[in-house]
């Protein structure tokens, strides 16, 4: 990676980058074995003991389980079959577990299986994107970084939308390098079309690796400026389209024959984005607590705002293995291509990983909305992107003193770092700390004296370097992949630890086997209503019948009205109300709903729930 490195080498020179060189030279032999072995190995990992999490996250689960009984649920990502409300999420993740769930059938399986592929699929991409720009043992580090990340092995195994969002991000990435070849407006615009549907996925988060995109194609790309500007407009227009066609579909359908969307203001997606899901987010507010103030001080909020926030106790065990290491290689990178010419497809790769997760970090360290330490997964792929490409460029740099310098210093700073964060959990395999050090203080000492210069000592200390970078986020990662993870704020480690609702969080004395009896013996359009999201899951999922999740998430949202509710029961499509649930007086109506039944029906007691039989009992309003 140093400057007369770069300089001597007239492949990453030319116009034609590494797609053209790969095919000329060929690939080694044992490329094409070695990838398949990252990719079931990674298979492996994601799919193994796959339904341990049972219905991970309640409150998704109860929208893929919806989707699978009703197509406009499917489509709109409703929390029940008759449509009263959907997730405050779009629905893209939802499509591909209910789809499986109508293959499949629908189970734990079933729903966590699309999930695991994505992961997968992201494994796979990140190597064939890597390899293109610095050759595939660059592609195969970094394509085993991303798979031993924590928390990629926690998010690939569990039924939130992120799944999806890394496999779009990363597909976006790749299409990027492949437009990069020859200028490729097609290939741009498909990469633009990833984003797009990204958006739908998880809406703006999505778009924290546009910067990365548009600049390293603005830099590096071989034709003219006006050229470049024109394939970025159109790849916009592209992402524009893939984004827009759904909002434009719920925005034209009648508002009274679909569902309410789920923690927006004003019934509409946009609002959603730019609101609850976008702006709240970053700066605060109604619904979005986080940035260390009140229940954001908690580490599942995210903790205090700052710039090492990533490396603190909300985000390090989940993302921060390999960040040290990765800073590293850009600014080194970066430095040593200072005077390359502009097409160098190294310094492009370095913009384009680089940029990822500098842009991304930052805005996870000082955003003051929710945030949670899963969200970190989408910063995986950039952070093993520069990991491999770093360690495979100063390598082979490494006669150079400066860059053999900067190889200690990564290898040295992995190690150490590593060291820290397995402190964290010091009654965890206690043992591991310690020979993780002894390895890089070996590995350090021997490329520093010269070890790599003897052809087999040289073959085993880069091993010897892979493997100590690679040993405690792959440890940390194996005890990940091996345990349950239920709630909505899952977290990678050995407890297997979540937080929140859903998946036997709150409210889970209303799934009392008595109850879920009464609920299966309904034949009524909905078998039961209750306040809240996390206590209709629990009762959707274990009785199989449609519940309506009054307010949504957190029983907040004006859906159903109580004037839409008191229809519901006229026309005897709701049998039972279970008291209880989140949710309160607010404009969402639950509050008034539960107020309204409580004074026009007789509670019984049904298994530990107080429980109103909405079919008997005279109305007085």
């Amino acid at each position: 990676m140093s400057t007369a490195a770069v300089s001597s080498d007239p492949a990453r020179l030319g116009p034609v980058p590494a797609a053209a060189r790969t095919r000329t030279a060929g690939r080694p032999p044992w490329v094409r074995p070695s990838v398949a072995v990252l990719l079931v190995a990674t298979a492996a990992l994601y799919l193994w003991n796959l339904s341990a999490s049972g219905y991970a996250n309640d409150f998704y689960a109860m929208a893929v389980q919806a989707g699978t009984k009703n197509w406009e649920a499917l489509f709109f990502g409703s929390l029940d079959p008759g449509n009263v409300i959907t997730v405050d999420k779009p629905p893209a993740s939802l499509w591909l577990m209910a789809l499986s769930g109508r293959l499949l059938g629908f189970s734990s399986f079933s729903m966590l299986l699309p999930n695991a592929l994505c992961g997968v699929g992201s494994v796979a991409l990140l190597y064939a994107a890597v390899r293109r720009t610095s050759g595939p043992l660059a592609g195969l580090i970094a394509g085993a970084a991303l798979a031993l990340t924590p928390v990629a092995a926690l998010m690939f195994k569990f039924n939130n939308p992120d799944a999806l969002l890394v496999l779009l991000m990363v597909a976006g990435a790749y299409c990027t390098v492949r437009a990069l070849d020859r200028a490729s407006t097609g290939w741009l615009m498909l990469a633009g079309a990833a984003l797009g549907f990204g958006f739908l996925t998880k809406m703006l988060q999505a778009f924290l690796v546009l910067p990365a995109f548009a600049l390293v194609y603005l830099v590096a790309a071989p034709t003219g400026l006006g050229r470049r500007l024109l394939q970025l407009l159109g790849a916009a227009v592209a992402l524009v389209v893939a984004t827009g066609w759904w909002i434009v579909a719920v925005a034209l359908w009648p508002t009274e024959s679909r569902p309410y969307i789920g923690g927006s203001t004003d019934n509409t997606p946009l609002e959603l984005a730019f609101g609850y899901n976008g702006l709240g987010r970053i700066f605060g507010g109604d619904g979005n607590g986080g940035g260390g103030g009140g229940m954001g001080g908690n580490t599942m909020f995210g903790g205090e705002t700052g710039l090492f926030r990533m490396f603190g106790a909300a985000f390090g065990l989940e993302i921060s293995w390999l960040l040290p290491a990765a800073l590293i290689a850009m600014a080194a990178g970066l430095w040593f291509t200072r005077f390359a010419p502009r097409l160098d497809r190294t310094r492009a790769a370095l913009l384009l990983w680089g940029g990822w997760t500098v842009v991304t970090a930052l805005v996870f360290s000082f955003m003051s909305g929710t945030i949670h330490p899963y969200y970190t997964v989408a910063l995986a792929p950039g952070i093993a992107g520069l990991a491999g490409i770093g360690a495979v460029e100063l390598w082979r740099g490494r006669r150079n003193f400066a860059a053999r310098i900067v190889l200690a210093l990564m290898l040295a700073a992995t190690g150490v770092w590593d060291f820290i964060l397995l402190a964290r959990t010091p009654d965890w395999q206690p043992w591991l700390r310690w020979v993780l050090l002894v390895l890089t203080a070996l590995v350090v000492t021997g490329l520093l004296f010269g070890l790599d210069r003897i052809r087999r000592a040289g073959i085993v200390l880069a091993v010897a370097g892979v493997v100590t970078g690679l040993l405690a986020p792959a440890a940390y990662a194996v005890v990940t992949a091996s345990q349950g993870h239920t709630g909505s704020i899952p977290t990678s480690g050995p407890s297997g630890n979540s937080m929140g609702f859903g998946g036997g969080g709150f409210g889970g004395g209303q799934t009392s086997s008595e109850l879920i009896s009464l609920l299966k013996a309904t034949t009524t359009k909905w078998s039961a209503a209750t306040n809240g999201s996390q206590s209709a899951a629990g009762l959707a999922l274990n009785s199989d019948t449609a519940v309506i999740a009054i307010g949504g998430f957190n029983g907040g949202d004006p859906a159903p009205t109580l004037d839409e509710f008191k229809q519901y029961v006229a026309r005897g499509e709701i049998t039972y109300y279970v008291s209880g649930g989140m949710g309160g007086m607010g404009p969402g109506g639950s509050g008034e709903i539960a107020q309204w039944v409580a004074e026009n029906f007789t509670a019984q007691t049904v298994g530990g729930s107080t429980v109103y039989d909405l079919t008997t009992g005279t109305t007085t309003g």
